[in-house]
C-alpha cells in the first residue's frame, strides 16, 4: 500500500473534508471500544515495552525502538526487538535487523514466545499500542512536536488512532521535534494524565562529517514525515537542490532510481536519502546514492534511565 496522507489531517482544526469522513470513524470508534474491554494477556517471564503512536505515522517509533534496544542492552539485559511482519513495511523490518537482534513475526503473541524461548529478558515492540491481546508492561507514546495530533480527529477524518484521551492507559510519552516548544502540548497531556511520564527528543546526525555542505543535494523519501528529513538537513547547512517525495514504505523500482539519478546528474547534485529508504534499494547504482544515519537524543536522559530501570526491575 502507497499511502499519502491528506494535508487537511494536519490542520489545526477540522475543515468541510474533515467533517463529511466523521461517519467513517465509526468503525474505529468500535474497534477501539472493544481493544478497551478485551482482558489481554501478562507475560511474567519476559517484560515487555511497547513503542506506538496514536497520530498514525512518521513519528520515530523505529528510532526510539533502537535508541532503547542500545540503552537496555547496556543495563546487562538480554533484550530484542520485534515486529509484527507486514508485506508493506520491509523497511522497518531491514532497518531493526540491521540495527538491533530482532524477531518479525506473523502475530505479536508468537514473538513474545519466541523471545521466551531464546530467554530474552526484555521484548521491545516496534509498534502495537493497539494490539489487543497484550498487556505491555511499559507503554510508550510517541508523538512529533510540529504535528501534535494534526486536526485531533480519528482516522479517515483526521491522522488519529485513537482519541488523545486515551493516553490515560499509557505510560510515557516521547515528544519529538529540536526548533519546536512542547509547553502547551504538556499542559494539554498532563490534564488527561498526571501520572504519565513525557520526554523531549531530537534527531542528531551520526554521519555529518560525510556531507559536503559546498556541493548541492537531490534528497528523496519514501516516510511518513518528509519534512523531518528535510528539516534536519536544513538545521545542519546543507543545500537542497532538489526534493523528491514517494508514498510511506514506498518500494522502489530500477526506473525509479535511474529518474532519481538522471534528475541529479542534470542538477550536478549529490544524491541523499534516509537510512530507512536506503535499506530498502538493490543495484549497482546504490553506490552513487548516500543515506543520512540519525541517532534519537533523549533530552533529560538520566531521568528517563532511572524511570526505565525502576520499571524494568518491577
Amino acid at each position: 500500500m502507497n499511502f499519502r496522507k491528506p494535508l487537511f489531517w494536519d490542520l489545526k482544526k477540522p475543515n468541510f473534508f474533515s467533517y463529511l469522513l466523521v461517519p467513517l470513524t465509526i468503525p474505529l470508534i468500535i474497534n477501539n471500544f472493544l481493544f478497551n474491554i478485551k482482558k489481554k494477556t501478562k507475560f511474567s517471564k519476559i517484560k515487555s515495552v511497547c513503542v506506538g503512536n496514536i497520530y498514525i505515522g512518521g513519528t520515530g517509533k523505529t528510532p526510539l525502538t533502537i535508541k532503547l534496544y542500545n540503552i537496555i542492552k547496556k543495563m546487562g539485559l538480554n533484550v530484542t526487538t520485534a515486529k509484527k511482519f507486514y508485506q508493506n513495511q520491509t523497511d522497518e523490518q531491514h532497518l531493526l535487523k540491521k540495527n538491533t537482534q530482532t524477531i518479525i513475526a506473523k502475530s505479536r503473541l508468537d514473538a513474545i514466545n519466541q523471545a521466551i524461548n531464546k530467554t530474552n529478558d526484555v521484548i521491545i515492540f516496534d509498534d502495537g499500542l493497539q494490539e489487543k491481546n497484550i498487556d505491555y508492561d511499559l507503554k510508550i507514546v510517541c508523538f512529533k512536536k510540529k504535528n501534535w495530533v494534526g486536526n485531533g480527529q480519528l482516522i479517515p477524518s483526521g491522522p488519529l488512532r485513537e482519541k488523545i484521551e486515551n493516553l490515560k492507559n499509557y505510560d510515557v510519552v516521547f515528544l519529538n521535534g529540536k526548533n519546536h516548544s512542547s509547553i502547551n502540548i504538556k499542559e494539554i497531556i498532563y490534564k488527561i494524565n498526571s501520572k504519565i511520564k513525557i520526554f523531549d527528543t531530537h534527531y542528531e546526525i551520526k554521519n555529518s562529517d560525510e556531507l559536503d555542505k559546498y556541493s548541492n543535494y537531490l534528497i528523496f523519501s519514501g516516510i511518513g514525515d518528509p519534512t523531518s528529513f528535510k528539516d534536519i538537513l536544513l538545521e545542519n547547512n546543507v543545500n537542497i537542490e532538489k526534493e523528491i517525495i514517494f508514498p510511506d514504505h514506498y518500494t522502489y523500482k530500477e526506473n525509479d532510481i535511474r529518474d532519481i539519478l538522471s534528475v541529479a546528474e542534470k542538477l550536478n547534485a549529490k544524491i541523499l536519502t534516509t537510512e530507512k529508504d536506503f535499506v530498502k534499494l538493490s543495484g549497482n547504482d546504490i553506490k552513487n546514492i548516500n543515506f543520512l544515519k540519525i541517532e534519537l537524543k533523549i533530552i533529560e536522559e538520566q531521568n528517563f534511565l532511572n524511570f526505565l530501570n525502576d520499571k524494568l526491575s518491577q
